[in-house]
């Protein structure tokens, strides 16, 4: 048995992220061993059964985003990584905790976190509206509800998962905004998901539980109101065990517009919205719980 080799091989940099100085010397700081083909290597890095570990870590965070080919995406799916990073920063979960403790280096200072918010906020501008927006947008709100009332042939995700016309009659759990792409959300749960969050019992969420996130555009005005604008999508979480074991019983749907076409050619995109949500995992795999329960009727 080798119990001495190199965990990883590095591939060439071909394009590498596009940033200010000062925003990729904090990744390269905190993120590049794993995220990137420019990985170094201790020489405990090197001992099996370290170089294992490391060597399955490093090719599961470069199949997330590597920073050595960043450039080879989309503007858009630029900014979604960018702000799946931050948001993994603040939620504590990056860098891992395991690395942090070899790497002492590695950890991010207030000061760091501060620099990579603003440069994902930078990159995402304001774009302002006026209020007649705001009416079409209500129309096109009343045009979403009566269709999906009235839908006899429910939109079903390539997963299976169905779309759920009675989400308008549960229970508002939470409402979010996302400021990189420009959105707010609401966030409906059923009876099952209430009781669950109420009692404390999401570790994990039972059978039965469903989540209901609808999607809208933000209408921003210049004297800093908000509004909610046209109709984006609507994003589901159903919880069984048994039809999707290898998500920890969440299996997901996403409809897109008015006309709610499903998302996902395949029912593999379910591991996709899974790897986002493992972040959330002290929260049952759910992003957004309210922070008091109590609030919860």
């Amino acid at each position: 048995m080798q119990f001495i080799q190199v965990p990883v091989q590095n591939d060439k940099v071909t394009h590498p992220i596009n940033a200010p100085e000062e925003v990729t010397k904090i990744f390269r700081k905190a993120c590049y061993d794993c995220h990137s083909n420019e990985t170094k290597f201790n020489w405990f890095d090197k001992v099996a059964p370290v170089s294992w570990q490391v060597d399955h870590e490093v090719k599961k965070a470069r199949s997330r985003f590597n920073f050595s080919t960043f450039d080879t995406l989309s503007a858009t799916d630029q900014q979604v990584r960018l702000w799946e990073m931050v948001n993994m920063v603040l939620a504590g979960k990056m860098p891992l905790n395991s690395y942090a403790t070899l790497h002492p280096e590695a950890k991010l200072t207030p000061h760091d976190v501060e620099v990579l918010k603003n440069y994902v906020v930078s990159i995402s501008p304001t774009k302002y509206h006026d209020r007649s927006q705001i009416k079409s947008a209500e129309e096109e709100q009343k045009v979403l509800v009566d269709r999906s009332t009235a839908s006899k042939n429910i939109p079903v995700a390539p997963n299976g998962v169905r779309f759920i016309p009675d989400y308008k009659n549960w229970e508002v759990i939470s409402t979010t905004s996302r400021f990189d792409n420009h959105t707010m959300r609401v966030i409906y749960g059923n009876k099952v998901t209430v009781n669950a969050i109420r009692s404390g019992r999401i570790k994990p969420f039972p059978d039965g539980a469903a989540i209901v996130k609808v999607v809208y555009n933000i209408i921003e005005e210049k004297n800093g109101e908000v509004y909610p604008g046209a109709f984006n999508n609507i994003q589901i979480m159903i919880k069984d065990e048994k039809r999707f074991p290898e998500s920890k019983g969440w299996g997901f749907g996403k409809f897109n517009g008015t006309d709610l076409k499903p998302y996902g050619k395949t029912a593999a995109f379910n591991a996709t919205c899974y790897n986002c949500h493992k972040i959330a995992d002290e929260t049952g795999y759910v992003f957004s719980i309210p922070l008091e329960n109590k609030d919860l009727k």
